[in-house]
């Protein structure tokens, strides 16, 4: 090697040298906490948010939000509609999973027959899908009942599953967490996202990678993140302010302003699409969880009433909530598609007009009920349910109180092992439709209504929102919801409480995006 080529050779391997260099500068570890943990890898497994936004970073759907919840291409670049019942996807080539397999259209067409068979939680998401038609490789059909204007909006959390991957490992099924069950699916994932999973502990840790492989540029320069489930807020509390974790939610509201003022801390706020709502059994002849026998006092609109009217919604608001929850008289929050202000008006806080609705439905001396609530999934959730069985008590109602973490009450709950329950929803297409075809109208093997758990019924409700589904005038659509919720509220179907407010606390070098349906994508946190 002459004097020249040593030279440029130095210099070539100097250049490589400060490139590793600056690549492991920037290179960061990333450790966040919740109070609660994901049920499962299984991103068909169930529809709850912190299991999806767990699971979003691993999977990736068609089309995905962006930075203020717009749609964005993921793996599909764009979309049409063909026909009023027919959308065409062309997909994204040159996509691998984790596993080095190619994405293409079959495993779009398996994980929509998988999402459909039974253990599945995804129903709601492809319920009004006929069926999906493979045109070519890399674009597809969907064909709906009806035509279905916001398919692409519904479908944002609905995440794609590598067909030669499931099948290989057994996992063709979804296995259903009401029933305990596992599979490979359960502790092992393999996306497209631009992060891998590496390790699965539950209720310990999950931990991933960054994806070397992935098909787009990541904005974040996380290498590797933690996720821990911190029950206790205590605890939660102490690891940030130690600096075991990086970034932490929800932040107990009695301890907002003393984490907003230690000086290598930061808090962010803001208003949350989920509304807290509390369900009753109106369908079986006799409660599961009462001292009621022969009878459902649920099935008694006045009961009903007596108890909405019982619950002091602006005292949970004050003691409770700190102020950090909005009063709500509908299923969804403003922010979503078709909200009603005009209904938005609670009933008045009555405990002697409720004592009078029990004595006129026949329960004078009142009735015992259980109640079913989590105590690690919202904000004061244990805390929320404790004031609601003393207010009831005020009319002679015995309230039996059954708080569990979310690891176990979901299941139970979802299998409608229930008399009386908390839940919380935000529609992830963002319009009312969601909420009316999962949580209000009457529940059927396609989907509808499967979280709709007391089984409310209203035949007119049903008419009205299979209608708003395919509706493309607008004012006459907003009329039809607007129709739909009055009689749901008119009924005392369900008993909406309030819309929780967002509380993240992290250390100061850490950026990222808060979005108001409360997930924290990994590819936008980057740490300084």
């Amino acid at each position: 090697m002459n004097t020249i080529q040593h030279l440029l050779a130095r210099a070539s391997m100097i250049l490589v040298a400060a490139t590793l260099t600056a690549l492991n500068a920037s290179a960061a570890t990333f450790r966040f906490a919740d109070q609660g943990d994901a049920l499962s890898m299984d991103p068909h497994s169930l529809n709850e948010s912190l299991q999806l936004t767990i699971t979003a970073n691993v999977f990736e759907p068609l089309v995905g939000r962006g930075k203020k919840l717009e749609l964005v291409p993921l793996l599909a670049t764009s979309w049409k509609q063909t026909a009023p019942t027919v959308w065409r996807f062309t997909l994204r080539q040159n996509v691998k999973f984790h596993d080095g397999t190619p994405f293409n259209a079959d495993d779009v067409i398996f994980s929509y027959e998988r999402s459909k068979a039974d253990g599945s939680d995804m129903k709601t998401k492809i319920g009004t899908v006929k069926e999906i038609k493979k045109i070519d490789d890399y674009t597809v059909d969907f064909v709906t009942n009806e035509p279905f204007p916001i398919l692409p909006d519904t479908i944002n959390t609905w995440f794609i599953m590598s067909k030669v991957w499931c099948e290989k490992n057994n996992s063709t099924t979804p296995v259903d967490v009401r029933k305990g069950k596992e599979n490979a699916a359960t502790l092992r994932a393999n996306g497209t996202g631009p992060f891998m999973l590496k390790s699965r502990e539950p209720g310990v840790r999950t931990v991933f990678t960054s994806f070397p492989g992935y098909w787009d540029k990541v904005e974040s320069n996380v290498t590797e993140a933690t996720f821990t489930p911190i029950k206790n807020d205590a605890t939660r509390v102490a690891a940030l302010v130690s600096g075991d974790i990086d970034m932490m939610e929800p932040v107990p509201l009695q301890d907002i302003d003393k984490l907003k003022a230690a000086a290598n801390l930061k808090v962010l706020q803001g208003p949350e699409l989920r509304t807290i709502f509390l369900g009753m059994d109106q369908s079986r002849d006799e409660l599961l969880f009462s001292n009621v026998k022969g009878k459902n006092p649920f099935k008694d609109k006045r009961v009903r009433q007596a108890f909405y009217q019982t619950i002091d919604i602006e005292a949970i608001k004050t003691r409770i909530m700190r102020g950090a929850a909005t009063p709500t008289n509908l299923m969804i929050a403003p922010g979503i598609k078709g909200f009603v202000p005009d209904l938005n008006k609670r009933l008045p806080h009555d405990a002697a007009a409720a004592k009078k609705l029990l004595v006129d439905a026949g329960y004078a001396d009142g009735f015992e009920v259980g109640m079913n609530c989590p105590n690690d999934r919202y904000v004061n959730d244990s805390a929320i349910c404790q004031a609601i069985t003393a207010m009831l008590a005020q009319i002679g109602v015995k309230v039996n109180l059954m708080a569990e973490t979310k690891v176990t009450y979901f299941p139970k709950i979802l299998s409608r092992n229930t008399s009386f329950y908390m839940l919380g929803w935000t529609p992830d297409s963002y319009d009312a439709q969601n909420a009316l075809f999962a949580l209000i109208m009457t529940p059927s093997p396609a989907g509808q209504g499967l979280f709709n758990l007391g089984t409310y019924s209203n035949k007119r409700v049903d008419e009205l929102s299979a209608q708003i589904a395919s509706e493309l005038d607008q004012t006459k659509r907003n009329a039809m919801i607007a129709e739909a919720f009055k009689i749901h509220g008119d009924d005392i179907g369900h008993i909406p409480l309030h819309q929780q407010a967002l509380a993240w606390a992290m250390k100061k070098n850490v950026e990222l995006v808060q979005l108001a349906d409360n997930f924290n994508l990994l590819k936008w946190v980057v740490i300084k």
